[in-house]
């Protein structure tokens, strides 16, 4: 494998752009296999999502304990998590001292974003610009952008015209925002809202809260991390990974599982069931049983469940009834909270029902919905991402014979086992559309996706190729099957980001795959019989 220069004189074999959790660990893998990598950032510093979502009450969903790499020992051992569930700025300082421990930032260049990565089908090698001038050549590229990286901000009339502050929960200030003695506003009610609403609302004299669709919400019942269950995971760290990597969604090994049917279990036993993982908190609530996600019948057992919930914690029965979702649990993202629901009985806490109309539009003076104005003092746009895609789409990616990515993925994203696309040779994408990536936990596909990257470079090198890519064959396959196994479950049953809904105008296809161990066995087993579906060069 030959290295390239790029103009700044560097010597390439492996751009990698994001320093996220994901850009971080490949630069580390890459290093360790001799490869000469460099990173480029859009951030100022390493964290990715981490580094962006600073808004109010950010915190992760899966347990600190799991949610870290495990590709070192001395690392995870050495580390010590405050809480069951890491908040962002314990999470950002987390990817910070991964990035000095193992002196990433060296290979990282800040501040700059991709705009453009063009193949040059001659040459073999990828060219690829900044929006800063900066122009590198590489032989291979790894997109590692994260499926949460590109802000969704609707386009409201008159948004631009709004005479307070505005923000967007994915691009948080750096600095402090202090909401006391104001008038809020939030448009949205997903994951970043559910989290942010409860901290805003013990600050803010009045806060609106702008609805369009209920979001099913489960108690996260965070705590400081339990000492005696930390030391019982560090003394087989290496076993507790192995056990999540079996799981469906990789992380929950420590959970009492149960593949029983919901419709096979008594009453008293489903309520029994669900009871055990209310109380218990968090993600784990879906496995009460083995069924939830797969059968409507037993979804919707479980989904009556949570709107007896709300209505037990809500005490006006009309905004009860709102805050209660009609589609089945789970098939949108399921939220984790601490005090959600309760903060909808505050006085100064009101809901409004957007569903028939939409906001209508934005005002100097606050938004206009629901057939009136509210006045605002500061808008908050809890409005999620253009997921999975969004930030490739945005840049300039152009393959084989100039064919732009954008134009491939006309109809949606095709790609094989979500790493590498058709017509796109030696650009790979960590966690991309066709990958379990945001129904796991995230950090295990990662590493799961870094390993079989460097093992497929390092495989390249030894056996004299330099050029490798999906086949189109292999491709159509692969995506009919995440298109199949979707069709299997209750996730297609509602209008989600993983099907690109909350965007208008993007193509509505099921983007993530259902069930880590499957998908891993499948990659090891493609790599095992040299690399099958792929074309080597």
């Amino acid at each position: 494998m030959t290295s390239t220069r790029g103009d700044d004189g560097n010597a390439l074999d492996l751009l990698i752009v994001g320093a996220g959790f994901a850009g971080m660990y490949m630069l580390f893998k890459a290093r360790e296999l001799g490869f000469r990598a460099r990173v480029i950032e859009a951030g100022d510093d390493v964290g990715g999502t981490w580094y962006w979502n600073r808004y109010p009450g950010a915190r992760c969903d899966i347990e600190s304990l799991e949610y870290s790499y495990g590709f070192d020992e001395a690392l995870q051992q050495e580390w010590r998590w405050s809480e069951r569930f890491a908040a962002q700025p314990e999470i950002l300082a987390y990817a910070r001292h991964v990035a000095a421990r193992f002196d990433l930032r060296r290979d990282i260049t800040f501040g700059a974003r991709v705009t453009r990565a063009w193949f040059d089908d001659a040459a073999s090698t990828w060219e690829v610009g900044t929006d800063g001038g900066q122009a590198l050549r590489a032989r291979f590229v790894v997109m590692a952008t994260g499926c949460l990286s590109s802000a969704n901000l609707p386009a409201i009339p008159g948004i631009e015209t709004f005479g307070g502050p505005r923000y967007h929960t994915g691009q948080w200030p750096h600095e402090p925002v202090d909401f006391s003695g104001l008038r809020v506003g939030v448009i949205g009610t997903g994951s970043s809202a559910v989290q942010s609403i409860p901290v805003i609302a013990r600050q803010a004299r009045e806060l609106t809260v702008f609805q369009r669709t209920a979001t099913y919400s489960v108690p996260a019942h965070n705590a400081p991390l339990d000492p005696a269950y930390e030391a019982r995971v560090k003394a087989d760290y290496a076993g507790f990974r192995r056990r999540n990597e079996r799981m469906p969604a990789a992380f929950g090994a420590n959970l009492d599982a149960n593949d029983a049917s919901a419709l096979e279990a008594t009453p008293a036993e489903r309520q029994r069931r669900f009871d055990e993982r209310w109380r218990a908190g968090g993600l784990g609530f879906t496995r009460a049983f083995g069924d939830i996600v797969l059968d409507a019948r037993a979804n919707a057992l479980a989904a009556a469940y949570v709107r007896d919930k709300i209505r037990a914690l809500v005490r006006d029965a009309a905004t009860a009834a709102l805050l209660s979702p009609s589609q089945p649990v789970a098939c949108k993202r399921l939220c984790v909270d601490t005090g959600y629901y309760e903060t909808f009985n505050l006085p100064h806490v009101r809901l409004v029902d957007i569903a028939a109309t939409g906001i209508e539009a934005v005002t100097p003076r606050g938004v206009r919905a629901a057939g009136r104005e509210f006045a605002l003092d500061a808008l908050v746009f809890a409005t999620g991402f253009d997921a999975m895609t969004g930030t490739l789409l945005r840049m300039d990616i152009r393959g084989r014979g100039g064919l732009p990515l954008a134009e491939k993925w006309r109809a949606g994203p095709l790609n094989y086992l979500g790493l590498m696309v058709a017509g796109f040779p030696n650009l790979f994408t960590i966690t991309g559309p066709g990958s379990p990536s945001v129904l796991t936990n995230m950090i295990v596909s990662i590493e799961q996706h870094v390993r079989w990257i460097g093992a497929c470079l390092a495989w390249l090198r030894a056996h004299g190729r330099s050029r490798i890519e999906a086949r189109e064959a292999a491709e159509r396959d692969w995506v009919g099957h995440v298109n199949g196994v979707a069709s299997r479950t209750i996730f297609p049953g509602c209008n989600s980001w993983y099907l690109g809904a909350n965007v208008p105008g993007k193509v509505r296809v099921f983007m993530p795959l259902l069930g880590f161990p499957a998908y891993a066995d499948k990659c090891a087993a493609v790599a095992a019989a040299g690399y099958e579906g792929f074309a080597v060069a």
